[in-house]
């Protein structure tokens, strides 16, 4: 008799499929709560620029260009125009103070100047004969007066000895008064002359005065002349070396046109430009360094020119010490200028990264170094080698530091 068997309700084909779906209801749920979410990239760990963030002293500075320039440039401006008749010396040579380097020809110059001369004759001419003339009617009064006394003298005898005849009724009254008005119109008349001889001489005095301030200031004029035609002759004012000379035998200059410079060589100075954004912290008495012959030389600005020209300002700088051997005018060299004073700080190197998030996050390495992962930071200064780390990395995070141009919006960068 055959015996019912019980059929088994975990099968093996059961027992399979319910695997299975376990397996995938543990693997969509792993997926739903516990796996990587974030947006991912592979890249060649050999391509990226890995540095470590460090702690350390950091110095504010910014690598700018310098070009050596004479301490002291003279610019040679004519001061009278003309023709050039002689050039003496070439540019590039040195000058002693005194050399003549050109000389000028100008005749009209030259005719002003005889002009001159010729009116200052003229009036030291009238002034010697106004001169002349005061002293003949000085001459003249004197004689004038001596004959007046006499007259009146006289005049005054019969005018006394009538008087008293007058007194005896000795002489009529006629005879009286003609002698007494003889007498009183030769004082009158004394008295005249005195007064228009003084006016002659008062007025002969002014015309001295005058003649003497204008011979004064024609003189000076003459003076004048004389100096500008002296001018016609070009001389160094100083010695050094004339860098340059912009004209030609035969070439027309004007007045207070340029026609070369002279260099001072006694000293050296560095002239640099600036980008404006550093402008409100440059001024005179700055710090700075400058590299030679293996050698440090300490500098300072001098001189900053506020005027701005295609973003940037230049500034002028000078070895606080004795200017190293060797250097030439029109030198270019990199110098160190010191915006701050050390301090400690973290820091990370520069890098590419900062032209694509501006600074404001970075890609930080795991410990295990097969992922970076995107972080955000705060960055402080800059100088040419590092960023100062303000907030957001610690001493010893390893940085992508080159560009991230390639990365796009990913969050997790896969080293392999």
């Amino acid at each position: 008799m055959d015996k019912v068997i019980a059929k088994r309700f975990w099968t093996k084909q059961k027992m399979i499929f319910t695997g299975l779906g376990l397996a995938l209801a543990a693997f969509v749920i792993y997926l739903a709560f516990f796996s990587d979410k974030r947006a991912k990239l592979n890249v060649e760990a050999e391509k990226l620029t890995i540095s470590k963030v460090s702690e350390g002293n950091f110095d504010e500075f910014i690598i700018v260009q310098g070009v050596v320039q004479p301490l002291k440039t003279i610019q040679l401006d004519a001061i009278v125009g003309g023709y050039v008749t002689q050039k003496l010396v070439e540019g590039g040579n040195m000058v002693k103070q005194g050399d003549i380097i050109l000389r000028l020809e100008n005749q009209q110059l030259k005719l002003n100047f005889l002009q001159s001369e010729t009116e200052a004759s003229r009036l030291v001419n009238d002034l010697q004969n106004t001169r002349q003339r005061l002293k003949v009617e000085r001459f003249t009064l004197q004689k004038t007066l001596s004959d007046l006394d006499f007259q009146i003298a006289q005049a005054k005898d019969a005018f006394d000895r009538n008087a008293n005849l007058k007194k005896d009724n000795v002489v009529s009254d006629m005879d009286y008064q003609k002698t007494k008005r003889e007498y009183e119109r030769l004082k009158r008349q004394r008295d005249i002359e005195i007064e228009s001889q003084k006016y002659q001489e008062e007025n002969s005095g002014l015309q001295i005065k005058q003649l003497e301030g204008t011979l004064t200031r024609t003189q000076k004029n003459v003076d004048l002349w004389r100096q500008t035609l002296e001018n016609l002759v070009v001389k160094a004012p100083v010695s050094g070396l004339l860098s340059s000379i912009n004209v030609e035998i035969g070439s027309n200059i004007n007045q207070g046109q340029n026609i070369g410079q002279i260099d001072d060589m006694n000293g050296f100075k560095l002239r640099a430009e600036i980008d404006e954004h550093y402008i409100s912290r440059i001024f005179t008495g700055l710090k700075a360094k400058f590299e030679f012959s293996g050698e440090s030389h300490q500098m300072e600005i001098i001189k900053v020119y506020p005027e701005v020209l295609n973003g940037r300002f230049a500034v002028d700088m000078i070895f606080t010490k004795i200017a190293p051997s060797g250097i030439r005018r029109g030198q270019s060299s990199p110098i160190r200028l010191e915006l701050g004073e050390s301090q400690k700080a973290k820091l990370l190197p520069v890098g590419g990264f900062f032209s694509d998030t501006g600074g404001n996050w970075v890609y930080v390495l795991e410990k295990d170094g097969k992922k970076a992962v995107k972080r955000n930071i705060t960055l402080g200064r800059k100088n040419p080698q590092y960023y100062e780390i303000l907030d957001g990395l610690s001493p010893g995070d390893q940085v992508i530091t080159s560009s991230y141009s390639n990365y796009g919006d990913k969050e997790v960068l896969e080293l392999k």
